[in-house]
């Protein structure tokens, strides 16, 4: 069983103390999002758990704590991009704080297990393609020995997040300027030593030195791990997203990033709501069982090829 430790929520940074009380008990419920009353059990067992696979802009909570971790194998996606507060408004500065994290990390676990990601992005009148690749080369070349990959996307604009990318001006480029763009990134990552990839892009970037990237990676799993690993696309996910299955621990709407341009919180209100709810020693992230909830036994098994 591969973990995602979450695509829904900023865990490292918000909940790394509940979190680890789950590694130590063992298990952790999740809530089912498309049925509330559905909870399921999820062994955690370092026996199933191949690996587990975080998302974060700031691990920094997380990180005097990682010899919890010692039977696990895992490796970060670290999210870090040139915005400044009006579009990621609760992480800390960029220069003075997150780099720091960042290089502090890779020191600790290695930089093939600590994933940059700048993404995603937007254009607006503020941040301009030119804006976009004078903070990509800063931060690269601030990274440049402390990450092997680097990985970025577009901007997508969904139903939740719709009103706030107007509200900040957020336009498209047509595909010849993205081109010309992307190309330019990729020239900087790997004048850096780093290879650089999409993420779940309906454009082809290949032309420009960008490959399709896998985030819940099967290769860099092997590599870590040690051996073969039998999964398969996560059907869960978007047509263009090349990430294994794995299970996601998170829950949508207790992210307190508060960044502009998220898909996973309704609003500022219901996030409140939630948090209000944080209890770190409850199996469930940010709420409790209820009169007619339903725990069932996830089934889960060992990816690995003996």
């Amino acid at each position: 069983m591969i973990l995602s430790v979450s695509r829904r929520t900023d865990i490292p940074n918000y909940y790394a103390e509940w979190f680890y009380n789950r590694i130590k008990e063992g298990f952790v419920y999740v809530r089912n999002p498309m049925n509330f009353h559905q909870i399921s059990k999820i062994d955690l067992s370092p026996k199933i758990v191949e690996c587990i696979v975080f998302w974060t802009k700031n691990p920094a909570p997380m990180m005097d704590g990682l010899d919890a971790l010692s039977n696990y194998h895992y490796y970060y996606q670290f999210t870090l991009t040139g915005y400044g507060k009006d579009i990621e408004c609760n992480v800390p500065h960029k220069k003075e704080k997150m780099i720091p994290v960042f290089q502090k990390l890779s020191e600790k676990i290695g930089s093939k297990k600590v994933i940059w990601r700048y993404d995603p992005i937007l254009f607006t009148k503020k941040y301009t393609p030119e804006y976009h690749l004078r903070a990509f080369e800063q931060i690269a070349n601030a990274l440049k020995g402390y990450t092997d990959k680097c990985v970025i996307s577009f901007v997508d604009i969904y139903a939740k997040n719709k009103r706030d990318m107007q509200a900040i001006g957020a336009y498209e480029m047509d595909e010849r300027m993205l081109m010309t763009f992307a190309e330019k990134l990729s020239e900087i990552a790997k004048a850096n030593g780093m290879a650089i990839g999409s993420c779940a892009e309906k454009m082809d970037l290949s032309p420009c030195g960008i490959e399709h990237n896998c985030c819940i990676d099967k290769k860099l799993i092997e590599e870590i791990v040690g051996c073969k690993i039998n999964a398969g696309k996560d059907k869960n996910q978007r047509y263009e997203c090349g990430c294994i299955e794995s299970i996601d621990i998170g829950t949508y709407h207790t992210c307190k990033n508060g960044c502009k341009y998220c898909y996973a919180n309704h609003s500022l209100q219901s996030v409140m709501k939630n948090c209000n709810q944080y209890d770190v020693t409850s199996p469930l992230l940010c709420g409790m069982v209820l009169e007619g909830d339903k725990i069932s036994n996830r089934k889960t098994k060992t990816l690995k090829e003996e």
